[in-house]
């Protein structure tokens, strides 16, 4: 894969489904359906998959390309391929939280190695560089031109004032009961796969997440928060995190900055 080339493309798709997205987000009323997995999906999630799969398939067709909302048609896993999730955190948007992010990311080997996180209605956009390195863009967003970029890095953690960011809308007692094994200076809540940009960019040092995820929730947070020095881990054996599993679904798993002294599960 040629990153000079992909890194352009994932971004200006980003954008363009964030556009797409928050027009429909700003309607007063849209239609909200319940698909097979009792997970709600709207026209926003299925217009940004539609945006987003037809301009990776022209400018990568040789690529195998994973996406939640056409997961059922998908019959082999490889090791290798661009997954999206068009709208993460659809219960965020239903809501009018904000807290939805457009993901799209390229898994190599089984490790997310390039993604970009785009969060239309925060105007927060994470996404690593050719060269692996993970920035925040701030400015305009235009579609073409790249602008002011920061590098990012996780925290270097205090063990004894940790920043704890949990899930907004999945925390339960097995969470809480994980998180209380360490010593938290102070929790944050947030939707989707700003957890995992929220420890890229040093704002929490740990994110525990003892729930379902598959793995188009997670390549592209992923690949940002490894970019900027982190790491995901396995919440059973501590192993990392891998993708191309048969049915997509991700074990519990933990995301952090190195410096957190891990605690068993």
């Amino acid at each position: 894969m040629n990153y000079d080339q992909l890194i352009p493309v994932i971004r200006k798709l980003a954008l363009q489904a964030g556009d797409k997205i928050m027009e429909i987000y700003g309607e007063d009323d849209f239609d909200v359906k319940t698909k097979s997995d009792d997970s709600p999906v709207t026209a926003a999630d299925e217009a940004a998959d539609a945006l987003i799969s037809e301009g990776l398939r022209a400018a990568f067709p040789e690529m195998m390309l994973v996406t939640e909302e056409q997961s059922a048609t998908h019959t082999t896993t490889g090791d290798t391929f661009l997954i999206v999730d068009p709208l993460d955190g659809t219960k965020e948007f239903v809501h009018r939280r904000g807290d939805f992010t457009v993901n799209i990311a390229l898994v190599e080997k089984g490790v997310p190695t390039r993604g970009i996180v785009y969060a239309p209605a925060k105007g927060r956009m994470f996404f690593t560089q050719a060269d692996g390195q993970s920035v925040e863009e701030t400015g305009a967003f235009d579609k073409d031109v790249i602008g002011d970029v920061t590098p990012m890095s996780v925290a270097d953690s205090d063990n004894a004032a940790l920043m704890v960011v949990a899930s907004k809308s999945h925390r339960d007692q097995a969470t809480d009961d994980y998180i209380n094994k360490y010593a938290v200076k102070d929790m944050k809540s947030a939707g989707s796969s700003l957890k995992f940009c929220l420890v890229a960019t040093g704002e929490a040092d740990i994110y525990p997440r003892l729930g379902r995820t598959m793995e188009w929730d997670t390549a592209a947070g992923h690949a940002v928060l490894s970019g900027a020095g982190g790491k995901v881990v396995r919440f059973d054996d501590q192993t990392p995190l891998t993708y191309g599993k048969d049915t997509y679904a991700n074990p519990f798993f933990i995301a952090y900055a190195p410096s957190v002294d891990l605690k068993p599960a």
